[in-house]
């Protein structure tokens, strides 16, 4: 499991500014270092690789990738709020860490950045005609950089903001934390049952700041608890939205520092899927609903939707049986029945009086109660008559009941 430290480092490295950053950053040292490998260079070199040669390309360099990185922007802003409004606004925040789309636009920029910097220097006449072969050197090697961008780019914009490239995402990004619940159902932590009260005795741990709790550091809990020889039972798992001074938890026994415990915890404006295994249901399941609405009228995606989400679950299954490898924290077990309240229930009340819809949520059912995982078999058969009860009471014309009660039948 990630360390806070380590979590911070790969969000930033998820930044758009920091991949383009980065970009710019090497292209200023490339443009620095070029001089010292001047004692390297030939003299038959430096008339054919000479600053003649060199310049006009460096200008061409320059005009071009300010305009087409200005393009690229426009590009990425358009198909991200495109997906922003046809999928969900929590899509955008995922196509924003877009590696493709990153590291394309950091290849812009830092193309444009040597270009311009190198005839800077150039024209003030730092640069000697060996450097100037060095120059010739890197601008081959940005061209090549710029090539292979420009076709993976290509092939990313065909695909760019679409409803299939946000599904997609949105699974890709959810699955590692659904994956990590069957491996680590805790988090590591002492598992407790549901309706667990804390002892007389135990402490309440404040929340520092409100938001939602994003990811909880158990390693260094399970150090400071250790160290103070107390046992945190924690009530706002990954996901819970909090108030400034709400409870994260309850300590019991030793003298922990409520600080430092309370530092142990990511809170932040939004939900995340770090440790969240929720939230990638619940953002699949926006999809799904904006789908159904009459704005767009698109049943044929909130099925899509329906199939993603059965895959995802079906694929789930407990990997081996839990193990505390954090002694002095607590903590409930997610009970599968909000993975699929979160994945279906808004859906099968939106689509009730959809007979495809409802199809669809019934094979999925069908499927779910077959899952090696029992819990979440027992939890399929009660969201199996929820839909049924919700269809019933949706659907008004006589042909469609009918073919419901058959439906029903054929998936007993």
């Amino acid at each position: 499991m990630l360390s806070r430290p380590i979590l911070m480092l790969k969000r930033l490295s998820q930044k758009l500014g920091v991949r383009v950053l980065a970009g710019s950053v090497l292209a200023l040292i490339a443009v620095a270092v070029a001089p010292l490998f001047d004692t390297l260079i030939p003299d038959s070199w430096k008339d054919r690789f000479g600053a003649e040669a060199l310049l006009p390309i460096l200008n061409i360099l320059a005009t071009s990738m300010l305009t087409v990185t200005t393009f690229s922007l426009s590009v990425m802003v358009n198909a991200f709020r495109g997906a922003a409004s046809q999928a969900t606004p929590r899509a955008y925040r995922l196509h924003l860490s877009d590696s493709t789309t990153q590291t394309t636009l950091a290849t812009f920029t830092g193309a444009f950045l040597f270009s311009l910097t190198a005839l800077v220097l150039f024209r003030a006449e730092f640069f000697s005609e060996a450097t100037s072969v060095v120059i010739f050197g890197l601008t081959v090697l940005w061209i090549a950089a710029i090539i292979l961008a420009i076709l993976r780019w290509i092939d990313h914009l065909s695909r760019l903001g679409s409803m299939d490239n946000t599904l997609e995402r949105v699974q890709a990004s959810a699955m590692p934390p659904l994956r990590n619940l069957m491996e680590r159902p805790v988090l590591g932590a002492t598992a407790v049952p549901a309706g667990t009260t804390p002892p007389d005795h135990a402490r309440a741990l404040p929340a520092p700041a409100g938001g939602h709790v994003q990811y909880i550091d158990m390693s260094r809990l399970e150090e400071c608890l250790d160290k103070a020889q107390a046992v945190l039972l924690i009530t706002a798992t990954p996901g819970t939205h909090l108030i400034e001074g709400a409870t994260l938890g309850w300590v019991s026994g030793g003298n922990a520092d409520p600080e430092q415990l309370a530092g142990c915890f990511t809170i932040g404006a939004q939900r995340t899927m770090e440790q969240d295994a929720r939230y990638g249901l619940t953002v699949m399941n926006e999809i799904g609903l904006r789908a159904l609405s009459p704005g767009i009228n698109d049943p044929g995606t909130a099925i899509e939707v329906v199939r993603r989400l059965t895959r995802m679950l079906a694929s789930l299954s407990p990997t081996r049986t839990a193990v505390a490898e954090f002694p002095h924290v607590q903590m409930v077990t997610l009970d599968p029945s909000d993975l699929l309240q979160d994945g279906f229930d808004s859906l099968i009340r939106a689509g009730a009086s959809q007979p495809e819809l409802v199809a669809s949520v019934l094979e999925a059912m069908v499927v779910l109660r077959g899952s090696g995982w029992p819990a979440l078999a027992e939890a399929a058969a009660r969201t199996r008559e929820y839909m049924l009860a919700h269809a019933d009471a949706a659907l008004t014309v006589e042909a469609d009941r009918h073919w419901l009660q058959r439906k029903a039948a054929d998936s007993a």
